[in-house]
């Protein structure tokens, strides 16, 4: 029994203590300057995922090059460098170094449409059959190639999805179901090759550029996540930011466990509840802003319509939080333990008479 007291005593002085130390109380500017965004925890659909990284490049039978049947001289260029050709359009003149006045000339045309990424012709210039004088980029659709490691590729299979990102255009994510896998591994780098045909409407991925692919392997259904910009920490000790379900404009850190992290999400394992809010906007600033621009003595004060101690447990009697001394009293959990322990004190001095009276 005295245990038991002691310890209820001691978790209600932890648990004031705790709810002080944690809690972020903001005032609505600073929520607006913070840019403060929250979601519900809630059960979804979860995605294990693959992470690698690889490039872009030309979609097979996408590039052209122009040469020459005929040995002569370029007559007339009409292309330039990174601009875009039709298909059937006049791109050079060659004159043909056979006699004649004046020699006979014949026109390249582009054989497909696209962009002009390489050219080497200059008017005046010789040329024979065998020279290639322009390059020609269908990028409509393009190869997008993850090298995935080699120890993961029995999880890998053609169909699959990935979302693919790509630096050079940040604000897009690009999806795609994996084309082929390599038929053989890269012996030096360990990896697999995954190959992606993605769609390229805008023009806006070209070869080259670097790609980091996120391929989803696996989905298991009702799973307890938030989204990955919620948690905060390090991988020792994990943390988010939780919307006070009392207080307005309050959020209050607590420590949770993790499972399985995709690029989007991460799975929960314990210290979150169902129609919980997690701060996912503006998390990373909170760690920052000590116990925010209002105390928690003020928050709740304003919100019950009565006065707290400093560590937001309630005043007994009639004790005043502006008495300093009484505020440090409620508000420090050690005089909470002595006024426990003097409380079992009492009980045992009690209980030791009664029996003495029994006895006698």
């Amino acid at each position: 029994m005295k245990t038991l007291l002691f310890l209820f005593f001691l978790a209600s002085a932890n648990a004031f203590a705790s709810r002080a130390d944690n809690t972020v109380v903001l005032d609505e500017t600073a929520v607006k300057n913070l840019r403060i965004e929250t979601a519900v925890v809630e059960e979804t659909a979860f995605e294990e995922t693959i992470f690698a990284i690889g490039r872009i490049e030309v979609y097979p039978g996408r590039r052209a090059v122009l040469s020459s049947r005929i040995a002569g001289r370029v007559a007339d260029v009409f292309i330039k460098p990174d601009h875009p050709i039709k298909k059937g359009d006049i791109a050079l003149t060659v004159e043909s170094r056979q006699p004649g006045n004046p020699p006979p000339r014949i026109e390249l045309t582009a054989p497909i449409s696209g962009l002009i990424s390489e050219s080497h012709v200059a008017p005046g210039q010789p040329v024979e059959p065998s020279d290639v004088l322009a390059e020609i980029l269908d990028l409509d659709e393009v190869y997008a190639i993850a090298q995935v490691p080699e120890h993961l590729a029995g999880k890998l299979k053609p169909g699959q999805l990935a979302r693919i990102s790509v630096p050079a255009v940040p604000d897009e994510v690009f999806t795609a179901k994996i084309e082929h896998l390599g038929a053989v591994a890269d012996r030096e780098s360990g990896t697999i090759e995954a190959a992606f045909c993605v769609a390229n409407p805008k023009l806006t991925l070209r070869p080259g550029m670097r790609a980091e692919f996120s391929i989803v392997v696996e989905q298991r259904e009702n799973v307890f996540s938030i989204p990955r910009s919620a948690l905060q920490g390090d991988v020792v000790s994990r943390y988010v930011y939780i919307k006070d379900f009392e207080l307005a404009n309050a959020f209050v850190k607590s420590p949770v466990i993790t499972g399985r992290v995709n690029d989007q999400r991460v799975e929960i394992l314990g210290g979150l509840f169902p129609a919980d809010e997690v701060v996912t906007q503006g998390a990373y600033s909170l760690a920052f802003a000590g116990r925010g621009t209002l105390s928690l003595k003020e928050a709740l004060d304003a919100a019950h319509g009565h006065e707290h101690a400093e560590d937001g447990s309630e005043l007994k009697g009639t004790e005043k939080a502006t008495d300093p001394a009484s505020a440090a009293k409620t508000s420090n959990p050690f005089w909470m333990i002595v006024s426990g322990i003097l409380f079992l004190a009492l009980l045992a001095v009690s209980f030791r008479k009664q029996k003495s009276t029994r006895d006698a």
